[in-house]
């Protein structure tokens, strides 16, 4: 039998969070205990939007941490999200992503369950009669309502869903603080979503790496040669990066400069291409929409597991599932609205290729998390340096910075240590 032992407490080199333990990264005790305080416990974890379920008896499978969870609409219109456990034996009784079910049967020993949850029946609930005689069935004592499916707390903003392991966890709203959910808004503003389709990858890297690579404005116009020679993405960008109180969750904001310039901010940038043109420009069709304001760009990151992306005109949350200490599951779930346009649905999938498991940008973040894993199991003992713009954590209207990280992880050590 396997046992893993207690986690050994992090030594922080500075006392802040400026440099970062390599073993947080790779210690399988510390990622047990992130599943248990953080996923489990009192946090809203994203599981979809509301129009991936749009009739009754629609569900979707999803996780939550490493636990498999549906996000089910009711014969009542409501979306629930049930525990994937038979509550008789334990058996994760829905293997489908997605599908239509009047009815929840398990397939061992089918006990069924409605849509929300509730027992309706057992086989052989009262025994078999033979010769008159009653033989087996439960106890007298059996009471269905109390072997009902484990239902989570939910909580719905505007066609966005999310769920907590814990009754406790304060409101969504409190939450996620002011601040970002002003960002947060300014995406699901109660328009009707539309799904355009998903994404899928798993990539060898402990979870935390891709909330910090969208906590990290630092990147972007040094690793990605689209971003930083089409100008989508630049540290000469007009920008701002802002945290909620607690730091745990954050949001980057960017306004698109000029593309090619030549200046001191691409001089020797090895990923800048001043001279690379795109044989099919309609991927840089950027259309302004009223409701951006002036970014062209918001990267937010809801602490633990979900990156709402708006990137000019391609918009699509961005799931993180954990499944080892050196792995996680990455889905991406492109969206528009109802009242888009052919144009601009034609437009968002278009612009969707810079993103994705092999997109044009996104394909660049996988490998660099793979790379750096694969250094953490290297040299445990050592540690990352995250000193940019200083060791605090602020907001700042810049992005040569690496605050955002060491907001994170000053959260995670309150909640971890």
């Amino acid at each position: 039998m396997s046992h893993v032992n207690p986690a050994a407490a992090p030594h922080w080199e500075k006392g802040d969070t400026s440099r970062i333990p390599f073993q947080v990264y790779t210690d399988p005790a510390i990622y047990q205990r992130e599943l248990e305080r953080i996923f489990y416990g009192r946090h809203w974890s994203y599981v979809g939007l509301d129009c991936e379920v749009p009739n009754p008896g629609d569900f979707k499978r999803t996780q939550i941490g490493e636990r498999s969870v549906l996000m089910v609409r009711t014969k009542s219109g409501e979306v629930q999200v049930l525990e994937n456990v038979c509550a008789h034996r334990g058996v994760q009784f829905i293997r489908e992503r997605a599908g239509n079910r009047k009815l929840f049967v398990c397939p061992y020993h089918q006990w069924s369950y409605d849509l929300e949850g509730k027992l309706l029946g057992v086989p052989f609930r009262r025994g078999v009669s033979r010769d008159g005689v009653v033989q087996g069935g439960m106890p007298a004592d059996f009471d269905m309502a109390e072997h009902g499916l484990n239902r989570l707390r939910v909580a719905r903003r505007n066609g966005v869903v999310f769920a907590t392991f814990d009754a406790d966890t304060e409101d969504f709203e409190a939450y996620v603080g002011p601040t970002i959910l002003d960002y947060f808004d300014r995406v699901f503003d109660g328009r009707e979503l539309t799904l355009l389709g998903y994404s899928r990858q798993r990539i060898p890297g402990n979870w935390k790496l891709m909330q910090e690579n969208i906590k990290d404005p630092y990147h972007p116009g040094l690793l990605h040669t689209w971003f930083v020679t089409f100008g989508l993405w630049r540290a000469d960008n007009k920008s701002e990066l802002k945290m909620d109180e607690h730091f745990r969750h954050a949001a980057m904001i960017s306004t698109r400069g000029n593309a090619g310039a030549v200046n001191d901010i691409t001089k020797g940038v090895s990923s800048f291409r001043d001279k690379m043109k795109l044989n099919d420009d309609r991927f840089l069709d950027v259309v302004h929409e009223p409701w951006w304001g002036e970014p062209t760009a918001v990267m937010t990151t809801l602490f633990p597991s979900v990156i709402i992306q708006q990137q000019v005109n391609s918009v699509s949350t961005r799931q993180i599932i954990p499944v080892d200490t050196g792995v996680f599951d990455f889905v991406w779930t492109h969206f528009g609205f109802a009242d888009d346009s052919p144009e601009m649905h034609r437009r968002r999938l278009r612009q969707a290729n810079l993103f994705g498991p092999a997109g044009f940008v996104s394909a660049d973040d996988g490998e660099v998390i793979e790379l750096s894993q694969r250094g953490f199991e290297q040299k445990p003992w050592h540690r990352a340096v995250v000193e940019l713009g200083g060791r605090g954590c602020e907001n700042t209207d810049h992005m040569v910075t690496e605050t955002l990280i060491r907001g994170m992880y000053d959260y995670w050590r309150k909640v971890m240590e």
